[in-house]
C-alpha cells in the first residue's frame, strides 16, 4: 500500500526540472543578439554610404584632382605610386629618418607576393614566412628614391671570391626600356652592409656589368637589413618592379624565397609607376583619422587614384575591451581552457587572414562601382569564397556639375560587429552559466532542505504510535516560519491533543472504576446482608443502603451522559440577544441561596451587556463555575462574581480564596474527566465534567475560558469573555 501511493518523482527531481526551464534564457539571448546582430549590420551600412558620402562631398566639383597624369595606362596589379618628395634624401646617414612622415605610405609584401623567375620558372619561390618587406617609392628633383625595409631571419653576403650576383642575398631590379620592347634587370649584391654597386645582368643573371647611375646603401637592422636607393628618371620606361631574393644556408647558396611587388619577370606584367594626387591624398587622410574603413578613390575608368588603409583590419567597429571584468587568474583559467574552447566551436570567429584579390591591384570593377559610376550611390554585401569573411562595400558619384568624374568606394569587413556579436554572447553566455549554476546549485540545496525536514517530520509522525496503536512519543515543533515549520507545529498539536485524549480514555477506565468499585460494594454487601438477616429492621437499613448505592451509581451514568447531552443540544440550539448582567444577577441571588453558608460578593455594572446567546446555557455555565469556586474555598472565605464589558467583550470572572491551581492543570482544567479534587474533599461522585461542561457551553458563545491563580491572595479566578453585540 505504501508503494502504491509513492509519488514518481521527489521535491528535488521536480526543483530541477523547473530549474531546466532556465535553458530557455540562452536560446532567447541567442536570438536577441542576432537580431541585435542585424540591426549593427544595417547601421554599419549606413554608416559606410555616409562616409563615402561624405567623402565625395568634399571631392565634388574639383576637376582638376583627377587630372593628374602618369607613366603608364594602370591596369593591373604591382602598380606602384611615386609620392611627391619635397626635401633632399640623404643615401648615406645610415637610417631612415630623413624619410620623416612619408613612411606612412609605404607598402608591405610578404608571402602571399611571390615572383617566378627565370632561374627555375617551375618553382614558386614562397616555401616559409622569414622573409618579408616594406617599401616605399618617392620623386624628387628628377630622380626616383625608393627604400626597402627587409626582415630576414638570416642575411648571406655575396662571397668576394665568387663572380656570381645569384648566390647570396639581393635586389632585383626590373624595368621596361624606353622602347618597351626589352625588360632590363639590375641586380645588388654587396659583401657587406656597403654602398650599392649595381650591375646589370641578361636573362640568365649572367655578364654582370656595373650601373653607375643607380646609387644607394645597403644597412644591416636587427632582423634583417634595410636598402635605400636613387635612379634617374630618365632611366625609367613605362613599368618597374622590385624583388628581393633570400639565400639562407651560407653554404649551397641555393635560393630559397622570393617576394616582388610583381608576379612576374614579363615586361607585360611589371607594375606601372602612378602619381598620386596630394590633394585627393590630404582630403581622404583628414577622413581616414575618424574612420577605420578602406577608403579608395577611383576616376571614371575604374583606375585606383589613391588608397588608405587595408582591407584586414578595416573593421569599421573600433571595440573597447568588452566585458573584461577585473583579472583572476581562476576564471582566466576556466575562460581560456575550458569555455573559449567550446565558444570558438559554437561561434564563428573573426579573421584577418584572408586575401581579396580586389584590393591588390590598381583598378576596381564591381557592381557598386559600376552603379556609382552611373551616378547612383550603392551598397552591398559580398562573402569572400572559401571563407566567412563577409566584405561591406559602398561607393558614392564624385560629380563635376552633372558630370561623374569619379567614385569613393569605402569598404569593410564585418569582423568587427563579429566580434562585437561573439563577445556580446560570450559574456551573457558566461553571466547565464554562472546564473543557472547559482540557481541549480540553489535550487539542489532548498530541494534537500525541504525533502530532509519532510523525511524527518514523516519519521517523527511513523514514530508516534507503536504497534499496538498507543500514543508513545510526540512531535517536536519547528521554529520555523515557513509552511513546513507551521505544519510541524500543526501535527504537534494535533499528537498533542490526541495523546490528552488517549490518556483521557485510559484514566477514564481507572477513574471509572475507581468511582464504581464504592456503591458496587455497598449494593453487594447490603443485598449480602439482606439475605442473611430475618430482622426486619435491619433488613430496611441494608435496603437503603443498597438504594443510596444505586442512586450514587445513577448519579454517576447521569455525569457522564451529561456532556454528550449538552453538545447535541447545542447543535440544535438557536442565539438570541440576551442582557448577561442581568443573567448573572439573576443567578447571583438564586447561589445566596444555595450556599448559604458561604458569602458572594457581586460585582456587576449597571450598563446591560449584550451577547448572542442562550440564557439558560449562560445560568449552567454559571453553575459549573460557582459550584467549583464554593467547593475549593477555605471556609469564611467570600466568592467573587463578576460581570463588566471590556472593549468589546464581556467578562465574566468567578473567584475564591482557596489552594493555588497546580500550572500543569491550568490548561488542562477543562478537559473531561480531569479533576484536581482530593478523595477527601469529594462529597458525592466527581469525574471532573463540570469544567468541560463550561468549555463546552463557551465554545458555543464563541468564547473563550481560563483558569488563573490569584496575584491578591491565595486562589484561584476563573474568566470568560464573550463577544459583545
Amino acid at each position: 500500500m505504501k508503494k502504491l501511493f509513492q509519488k514518481p518523482f521527489s521535491i528535488r527531481f521536480k526543483l530541477i526540472l523547473l530549474a531546466s526551464v532556465l535553458l530557455l534564457i540562452p536560446v532567447l539571448v541567442y536570438q536577441f543578439i542576432l537580431a541585435l546582430d542585424e540591426y549593427l549590420r544595417s547601421f554599419q551600412e549606413l554608416a559606410v554610404l555616409s562616409e563615402a558620402r561624405i567623402l565625395a562631398t568634399a571631392l565634388n566639383d574639383r576637376p582638376e584632382l583627377f587630372d593628374e597624369g602618369t607613366f603608364g595606362r594602370a591596369t593591373r596589379t604591382g602598380d606602384l605610386y611615386i609620392y611627391p618628395v619635397y626635401s633632399p634624401l640623404s643615401l648615406n646617414d645610415g637610417s631612415l629618418v630623413d624619410w620623416g612622415a612619408y613612411q606612412q605610405y609605404e607598402l608591405g609584401y610578404g608571402k602571399a607576393d611571390y615572383l617566378r623567375t627565370s632561374l627555375n620558372p617551375a618553382r614558386i619561390y614562397a616555401n616559409d614566412d622569414s622573409l618579408s618587406f616594406r617599401s616605399m617609392v618617392g620623386e624628387h628633383n628628377g630622380s626616383l628614391y625608393a627604400y626597402f625595409k627587409v626582415r630576414d631571419d638570416q642575411v648571406v653576403y655575396r662571397s668576394r671570391e665568387s663572380l656570381s650576383v645569384v648566390r647570396s642575398d639581393f635586389l632585383q631590379i626590373s624595368m621596361l626600356t624606353a622602347d618597351g620592347r626589352d625588360v632590363q634587370r639590375f641586380v645588388i649584391a654587396p659583401h657587406e652592409p656597403e654602398f650599392l654597386y649595381p650591375f646589370r645582368v641578361n636573362a640568365n643573371y649572367a655578364d654582370p656589368v656595373y650601373e653607375e647611375r643607380i646609387s644607394g646603401q645597403w644597412y644591416e637592422v636587427d632582423g634583417g637589413y634595410e636598402i635605400e636607393l636613387q635612379i634617374p628618371m630618365e632611366m625609367l620606361g613605362e613599368r618597374i618592379g622590385f624583388a628581393i631574393f633570400d639565400v639562407d644556408d651560407p653554404t649551397d647558396r641555393d635560393i630559397g624565397t622570393v617576394i616582388a611587388t610583381h608576379k612576374s619577370q614579363a615586361g607585360e606584367h611589371l607594375g606601372s609607376l602612378q602619381l598620386p594626387t596630394p590633394e585627393i591624398d590630404r582630403i581622404v587622410a583628414g577622413m581616414r583619422r575618424t574612420n577605420n574603413s578602406h577608403i579608395q578613390v577611383v576616376d571614371r575608368s575604374g583606375r585606383v587614384l589613391l588608397t588608405v588603409g587595408d582591407i584586414q583590419n578595416a573593421t569599421g567597429l573600433i571595440l573597447s575591451n568588452l566585458n573584461n571584468p577585473p583579472k583572476n587568474r581562476y576564471w582566466d583559467f576556466v575562460q581560456n581552457n575550458r569555455l573559449t574552447p567550446i565558444y570558438n566551436l559554437i561561434l564563428a570567429q573573426p579573421t584577418t587572414n584572408f586575401i581579396d584579390d580586389l584590393y591588390s591591384g590598381v583598378a576596381r570593377e564591381g557592381e557598386h562601382i559600376a552603379a556609382a559610376l552611373n551616378g547612383e550611390p550603392f551598397t552591398r554585401f559580398r562573402e569572400l569564397a572559401d571563407t566567412e569573411t563577409v566584405i561591406l562595400e559602398a561607393s558614392h558619384p564624385i560629380l563635376t556639375g552633372d558630370e561623374v568624374t569619379g567614385a569613393v568606394i569605402v569598404d569593410q569587413n564585418m569582423n568587427g560587429v563579429r566580434t562585437f556579436r561573439n563577445q556580446a554572447l560570450e559574456g551573457l553566455f558566461n553571466t547565464i552559466i554562472a546564473v543557472m549554476l547559482v540557481v541549480t546549485f540553489g535550487l539542489v540545496f532548498v530541494a534537500s532542505r525541504i525533502s530532509s525536514r519532510v523525511r524527518s517530520l514523516r519519521n517523527q509522525a511513523e514514530g508516534i504510535i507503536d504497534d499496538n496503536g498507543r500514543v508513545r512519543n510526540t512531535i517536536m515543533p519547528s521554529n520555523s516560519s515557513d509552511e513546513i515549520g507551521d505544519l510541524s507545529r500543526s501535527f504537534s498539536s494535533i499528537v498533542e491533543r490526541l495523546s490528552q485524549y488517549t490518556s483521557y480514555l485510559e484514566n477514564m477506565s481507572s477513574r471509572l472504576s475507581h468511582e464504581l468499585r464504592t456503591p458496587v460494594a455497598v449494593v453487594r454487601s447490603s443485598i449480602e446482608n439482606l439475605g442473611s438477616t430475618d430482622d426486619p429492621e435491619r433488613s430496611q437499613v441494608y435496603i437503603k443502603r443498597a438504594e443510596e448505592g444505586i442512586s450514587r451509581l445513577n448519579l454517576i451514568l447521569t455525569s457522564m451522559s451529561e456532556a454528550t447531552r449538552l453538545e447535541q443540544m447545542l447543535q440544535t440550539s438557536e442565539k438570541e440577544l440576551i442582557d448577561l448582567a442581568e443573567v448573572v444577577r439573576g443567578c447571583a441571588e438564586g447561589y445566596r441561596l444555595a450556599y448559604s453558608d458561604t458569602r458572594f460578593i457581586l460585582d456587576i455594572g449597571h450598563d446591560p451587556v449584550n451577547v448572542k446567546g442562550v440564557a439558560e446555557y449562560i445560568a449552567q455555565l454559571l453553575d459549573k463555575l460557582v459550584a467549583n469556586a464554593v467547593e475549593f474555598s477555605h471556609p469564611g472565605e467570600p466568592v467573587i462574581v463578576h460581570c463588566h464589558s471590556v472593549r468589546d467583550q464581556a467578562v465574566i470572572r468567578i473567584s475564591n480564596a482557596g489552594p493555588y491551581l497546580p500550572r500543569e492543570m491550568q490548561d488542562r482544567i477543562f478537559e473531561s474527566m480531569v479533576s484536581v479534587r482530593p478523595h477527601q474533599r469529594q462529597k458525592q461522585p466527581h469525574l471532573g465534567m463540570g469544567l468541560h461542561i463550561a468549555r463546552l457551553i463557551t465554545d458555543f458563545h464563541n468564547g473563550q475560558i481560563r483558569a488563573d491563580n490569584r496575584d491578591d491572595v491565595e486562589g484561584v479566578t476563573i474568566a470568560v469573555t464573550i463577544p459583545l453585540q
